[in-house]
C-alpha cells in the first residue's frame, strides 16, 4: 500500500507516557495513529503501513531510541495495524510481536521475522509502570483475531479502527457527542464503497463492548482520528447503539 502525506507525523503526550504519533494522509482522508507506551519496557500499538515506516520510526526516536522497543502489538492483522511489523522486529531485536492467539496463529507468525505471542483473555503484558490487558474482540472493530489492550495504569483502552473520524481531528477531545457523531459520519461516508460494513453487528457486539465499557477507561485512543478523554464507558455504550442502528438488529 503506497501512501503520501501532507507532513511528517505529529506527536501528543495523551496520557502519562503513552504518545499518539498521528499522520495524515490526504490519499485516504484518514489520520493513521500510532501509539507508543514509554517504560522500561516500551511498546508500540500499531506499525503503521511499510510506506510509513520511515517517518514513523523518526518520529519514536524523538521518544525513544527505537531499538529498545520490547513489544509491538495491535488489533488484526492489517496493513496499518501490521504492516511495518517486520521492519520494526529487525530494528528491535528484543522485540516481539503481541497479538491474539487467533492473530498469532492464523497469520503473524507465518508472516513475521520472530514467532509471536499469543495473548490470552485478560494476559497482561507488564511493561514496567504500565500494565496492559488484553481482550479479544472478534469482529470488534473487525476480522476475527481482533483484540484490544486495556492500560489499568492509565485507564486508557486501545481501540483501533472503533471511533474512526474522517478528516484531520486534534490530538485530544472531551465531547464523547462528537466522537459518536464523527463516527456515524465514517459509517455513512462508506455506504455504497467497498468499505461498507466494515465493522458488522452480530449477536456478540454489543457483549464485547459492554466488557470494554465495564472496564471504565478515561481515554479512548482511536487509531483514526481524535483521541477521547472522558467516560470512555458510556462512549462504548452509545457506539453500541450507533453500530446497531447502522449495521441493524440481528436477527
Amino acid at each position: 500500500m503506497s501512501a503520501s502525506t501532507d507532513a511528517g507525523p505529529s506527536i501528543h503526550e495523551v496520557a502519562p507516557d503513552v504518545f499518539r504519533i498521528s499522520t495524515f494522509i490526504p490519499d485516504f482522508g484518514l489520520q493513521f495513529n500510532q501509539f507508543l507506551v514509554r517504560d522500561e519496557a516500551p511498546l508500540l500499538f500499531h506499525t503503521g503501513m511499510r510506506s510509513l515506516f520511515p517517518v514513523v520510526r523518526d518520529a519514536v526516536s524523538r521518544l525513544i531510541d527505537p531499538s529498545t522497543l520490547r513489544f509491538i502489538s495491535f488489533s488484526h492483522f492489517e496493513a496499518d495495524e501490521s504492516g511495518a511489523l517486520n521492519e520494526w522486529l529487525a530494528l528491535a531485536p528484543r522485540a516481539e510481536a503481541a497479538c491474539s492467539q487467533v492473530g498469532a496463529m492464523v497469520s503473524v507468525n507465518d508472516f513475521a521475522l520472530r514467532p509471536a505471542r499469543g495473548l490470552g483473555q485478560d494476559e497482561v503484558i507488564d511493561t514496567g509502570r504500565h500494565r496492559l490487558r488484553f481482550r479479544a474482540t472478534p469482529q470488534v472493530p473487525h476480522a476475527w483475531d481482533a483484540g484490544l489492550l486495556f492500560d489499568e495504569t492509565t485507564g486508557a483502552l486501545f481501540c483501533s479502527d472503533l471511533f474512526l473520524q474522517l478528516g484531520p481531528m486534534e490530538p485530544l477531545t472531551e465531547s464523547a457527542s462528537d466522537l459518536v457523531e464523527r463516527a456515524r459520519g465514517g459509517f455513512l461516508a462508506f455506504r455504497g464503497t467497498p468499505f461498507d460494513q466494515a465493522t458488522p453487528y452480530t449477536p456478540h457486539t454489543r457483549p464485547l463492548l459492554e466488557g470494554l465499557a465495564a472496564l471504565e477507561p478515561r481515554v479512548l485512543l482511536a487509531m483514526h482520528g481524535s483521541t477521547y478523554v472522558g467516560d470512555g464507558g458510556k462512549a462504548l455504550l452509545e457506539m453500541a447503539d450507533l453500530l446497531e442502528e447502522m449495521g441493524g438488529a440481528p436477527s
